[in-house]
């Protein structure tokens, strides 16, 4: 997936350099708070559009602790397939613990909580995960596992009696690569995932998140204006039209029937804090 709390790092990272100077005369702080907002021109979520192909605005605060401990929030709006009703959004809740477990290596571990307010009952669902992150020569380098076990919001959901209770898991594994250019204020940037969980969405329901087998990949660009990082990535999927024929009318775009998984170019406007 696109990890969005890797993006809200690369931000921080890429706003850091002006403020070295003055961080490194002062004390740090035991807890300090960072955060992030962007308007993207899709919401993608492991390759799948959660806006119905359009707009989204986003934001995440997060607080954290010298030991390693933090906790924070991301939101973004949703639309199409990924409303699931109420409030139209996603709204996450996370924390973890990350170290030093060699120099320039972090490992990072903790626990996501997908909620979805206001949503159809048993959206919700939790996601443990893991994360090692270090530098390659000019490059940061991230892979990462996450394994949601058995929950209903993961299931083959249908509005009848007998899929009532049923219950599904979903594993994802990606990586991240990223670079600046020397001496330029642009960043290279890839991702590849890969997510096996039920069999997606069947003609009758829906799962409340975009799982299945298949692979996600991203290519793209980011420019760092001061604090505002302009931001345009390709992003895609494997998945087939024959497979996403079986996904609809689930699968598709609201205005035309195209469907949300199909490549895309992406473009953001953001800043950390």
């Amino acid at each position: 997936m696109i990890n969005r709390f890797a993006v809200a790092a690369l931000l921080m990272s890429l706003s850091a350099p002006a403020f070295a100077q003055e961080a490194a005369e002062e004390p740090a702080e035991p807890i300090t708070v960072s955060g992030s907002v962007a308007l993207v021109s899709d919401y993608r979520f492991r390759g799948v559009s959660q806006s119905d192909k359009e707009m989204a605005i986003q934001g995440g605060i997060t607080v954290s602790h010298e030991s390693g401990a933090y906790a924070g929030t991301w939101g973004s709006n949703l639309s199409g397939w990924g409303t699931f009703g109420g409030a139209n959004m996603e709204l996450d809740l996370f924390a973890g613990y990350k170290l030093e477990v060699a120099e320039g290596t972090s490992l990072d571990v903790g626990l996501t909580w997908y909620m979805y307010p206001g949503g159809f009952s048993n959206t919700d669902f939790a996601e443990p995960f893991a994360k090692l992150s270090s530098t390659v020569g000019p490059a940061s380098v991230l892979v990462g596992i996450a394994y949601a076990p058995k929950q209903e919001a993961l299931g083959n959901f249908e509005r009848t009696v007998n899929s009532r209770g049923q219950k599904q898991d979903n594993l994802y594994i990606w990586g991240d690569v990223s670079g600046g250019i020397p001496e330029t204020p642009l960043t290279l940037k890839g991702h590849l995932g890969y997510s096996n969980g039920n069999p997606g969405l069947g003609p009758n329901g829906t799962s409340l998140a975009p799982t299945g087998e298949y692979l996600d990949w991203l290519v793209g660009a980011d420019l760092a204006l001061g604090p505002v990082v302009l931001g345009v990535a390709y992003v895609d999927t494997d998945i087939t039209k024959r497979e996403s024929a079986y996904l609809q009318p689930n699968f598709s775009s609201t205005k035309n029937g195209s469907s949300i998984a199909a490549s895309q170019v992406v473009f953001s406007i953001s800043a950390a804090f």
